[in-house]
């Protein structure tokens, strides 16, 4: 007898070399692995979910290892794009399956690609939103962001040094993180004559660079409740692990320098979004980097919380997509 759809998301918590992720899945069908970014965790999908649900898929949307129900080891090391690779593969195991599709946005971007390049044998297509793919190699991480011209710090500097960002961010998690999603948002971003939210003054804050009092369209009170719950339950340490281990990478994906992502992919980006502008050469060298790509869509007007500030085109665009995909 068939199992009936989910038609209300399902919570889980299943094993990982992080020792435990929770998940949310909706559905049946071939699955979907759904990666949130930097500061957000599974509740950033709840538009995509449902929708995929009804187009037959298996939604499965995970919080990343230090974010909400899942673990959150100690040292920057537990957060190396290795691990977080290990992790979705336990996820895709842990529910039984061989392959998955994974879509990632922000850092889950990311780690969606990265994730697609070193297990392919899993991964077989990429769906990346608004970070785009670079191919790993060049120059170590830490001298690019430290070598920012000017006396301003570039903020991925900033959130270097353990316990730093979390002293501005801890005291109101609720207020930071309604000042940055606003920040980045279209409707509520700083105009091109305002200090860019990107940088910290010397001595400064991120903080002091966000709209205040101002909140985007697509974040409610209800939304930022939810948000501002699971990371004052958990605090930001471990998010701002993923930043600290950039270098790590670095050297840990040396043997993969310049390889290119073969599976099928789409790229969808906010055209209004500071990610896409600073990686206009990696979505120009698609051709290169993603020879499998579907479509590469920049959305006109949108910022960088695209799959929120643009739920349905996002959800046409992947379920369009996914459709598509050999079975």
């Amino acid at each position: 007898m068939a199992h009936p759809v989910a038609t209300e998301p399902v919570h889980r918590l299943v094993p990982s070399p992080a020792g435990r992720i929770h998940l949310v899945e909706q559905g049946r069908g071939p699955l979907v692995l759904l990666v949130h970014g930097f500061p957000e965790s599974w509740y950033s999908w709840r538009h995509q979910l449902p929708v995929l649900a009804a187009a037959g898929y298996r939604a499965v949307a995970v919080d990343v290892r230090g974010y909400g129900r899942s673990s959150r080891p100690e040292g920057a090391d537990a957060y190396r794009l290795l691990e977080l690779v290990e992790d979705n593969v336990a996820v895709v195991r842990a529910l039984g399956e061989e392959s998955a599709v994974i879509v990632g946005h922000d850092w889950g971007s990311t780690i969606a690609a990265t994730s697609a390049l070193v297990r392919p044998e899993v991964f077989r297509a990429v769906g990346l939103l608004s970070v785009a793919y670079a191919p790993p190699g060049g120059p170590r991480p830490s001298e690019v962001f430290a070598g920012t011209p000017g006396p301003e710090e570039f903020y991925v500097s900033y959130f270097q040094q353990p316990g730093r960002a979390e002293a501005e961010i801890e005291p109101d998690v609720r207020g930071w993180l309604a000042g940055f999603y606003a920040a980045l948002s279209a409707d509520t971003m700083p105009g091109a004559d305002a200090p860019d939210p990107h940088f910290v003054a010397p001595g400064g804050t991120l903080r002091e660079r966000f709209p205040s009092g101002r909140r985007p369209g697509w974040l409610g009170e209800a939304e930022l409740d939810v948000y501002a719950a699971e990371f004052e339950r958990t605090g930001l340490t471990g998010a701002l692990g993923r930043y600290r281990a950039m270098d790590r990478d670095w050297a840990d994906l040396a043997p993969y320098n310049g390889a290119p992502v073969t599976c099928p992919s789409l790229f969808v980006g906010g055209a209004l979004d500071a990610s896409t502008t600073w990686l206009a050469d990696a979505i120009a060298a698609y051709p290169t980097t993603l020879p499998a790509l579907h479509g590469s869509h920049l959305l006109d007007g949108c910022g960088h919380w695209i799959q929120q500030e643009r739920p349905e085109t996002v959800n046409r665009l992947l379920t369009e997509w996914l459709a598509a995909l050999p079975s």
